[in-house]
């Protein structure tokens, strides 16, 4: 296999492979965000294996928002890699937009403002950090630990922000409505039934859309429609079960239809340090499995309701992002839009009969590559070659 890429009928391959191996596959975008002090710049250095937040034990140290990209961990990466010995890996990529911390007020411009609210509007999903942990030597710059009022100031920041937006949006569609305009009016019912929503304390993406009303709704890139992954940032003492603050948060994100991962960052930025042959044993020796950056890629993965399909060939090894449900046409667009237009077939193979077998030709010889069609549903973990001709 070729970056996934067989198509004979083309003359535009060589310039198309090129392009795809310089192209970066991205996992999601991950905006953290919480309270002063809470750990949110200590996670972002850990996890970003970095010192670009400056983590310092005083509100506001983090002033304009710092981006990180990591890849997204996949030991099935690591077994094709193995196998195939490719010229070039690449893995998804995560981005971790670390945003200031928001107090309450933020929206009305206390603190450092609501300018760093608009850097929560293109992220995927939104990591909320809180505090889950009693540290003398760290103030809380509301004085007490206190995991749910903290997660409801957030909200209700987040909340009011739309609200303000809503209205703007509001003002215009309506002027359009008494016009006569039957698109604005749809638009103002549409709008108003979600402002009301949060006005009243909800979060937008606790309503449900029809089709028709969803593109209104996603056009408004609202704060409170975004996933959210909580964060509870606990001592080192308490991992990995966490303690009754982390207990809260998790009730908290149950109860909302969120996610809730346990990470102590202090443990992260120990992690971050090690060479990755020692990263391993050093968390066995915590009694963990994984680390808090590799549970939170998987809840966020879980929470979007991502897959990845995965291409592999002595020039490449790569691993995809798409969506559960995604077709092989859709799928085969992700490495360039001519691979959906000109979709002819993809050629599957599980990862599972792949590292069983050792390589293509024997998946091949064995009977394991599947010939799948335009409605063919893309598993995770499928190893794929697209044929496709424009």
């Amino acid at each position: 296999m070729s970056c996934g890429i067989d198509a004979p009928t083309t003359n535009s391959i060589p310039s198309l492979t090129r392009w795809a191996l310089k192209r970066i596959t991205m996992g999601f975008r991950c905006g953290i965000v919480g309270l002063p002090n809470v750990g949110k710049s200590t996670i972002f250095n850990a996890i970003t294996a970095s010192e670009q937040a400056a983590a310092a034990n005083y509100p506001f140290c983090t002033i304009e928002p710092n981006i990180g990209m990591v890849p997204v961990p996949d030991p099935r990466i690591d077994r094709l890699v193995e196998l195939v010995k490719p010229a070039k890996v690449q893995p998804a990529m995560m981005q971790f937009v670390d945003i200031a911390g928001l107090v309450e007020g933020a929206s009305e411009n206390a603190g450092r403002g609501n300018k760093f609210l608009s850097h929560i509007r293109d992220v995927d999903t939104i990591a909320h950090v809180v505090r889950c942990f009693d540290d003398g030597e760290i103030v809380h710059v509301l004085g007490t630990v206190d995991p749910l009022r903290d997660i409801e100031i957030i909200e209700s920041e987040l909340g009011i922000k739309d609200v303000e937006m809503l209205d703007a949006r509001l003002q215009r569609v309506e002027k359009l409505s008494k016009g006569g305009d039957k698109e604005a009016q749809h638009q103002l019912n549409v709008l108003k039934r979600v402002r009301d929503h949060i006005d009243k304390g909800g979060q937008a993406r606790d309503l449900q859309h029809d089709e028709n009303d969803r593109p209104i709704i996603d056009e408004m890139r609202l704060l409170t429609a975004k996933p959210v992954l909580f964060v509870a940032n606990v001592a080192e003492k308490d991992l990995p079960q966490g303690n009754a603050f982390s207990d809260r948060v998790k009730k908290w994100a149950a109860d909302h239809g969120s996610e809730c991962v346990i990470i102590s960052g202090k443990i992260e930025s120990e992690i971050a340090l090690l060479p990755n042959a020692d990263r391993a044993s050093f968390l066995e020796g915590l009694g963990l499995q994984r680390s808090g950056l590799d549970n939170l890629i998987q809840a966020g993965y879980k929470l979007l309701g991502l897959r990845t399909y995965l291409t592999a060939g002595p020039k490449e090894v790569r691993a995809w992002t798409i969506h559960a449900g995604d077709t092989g046409p859709k799928a085969a667009g992700k490495i360039h839009s001519d691979f959906e237009r000109g979709f002819i077939a993809a050629e599957c193979i599980s990862f599972k009969d792949y590292d069983e077998l050792g390589s293509e030709q024997a998946a091949k010889q064995a009977g394991r590559m599947r010939i799948e069609g335009k409605e063919y549903v893309v598993a995770d973990g499928d190893v794929i070659v697209f044929r496709f001709n424009v």
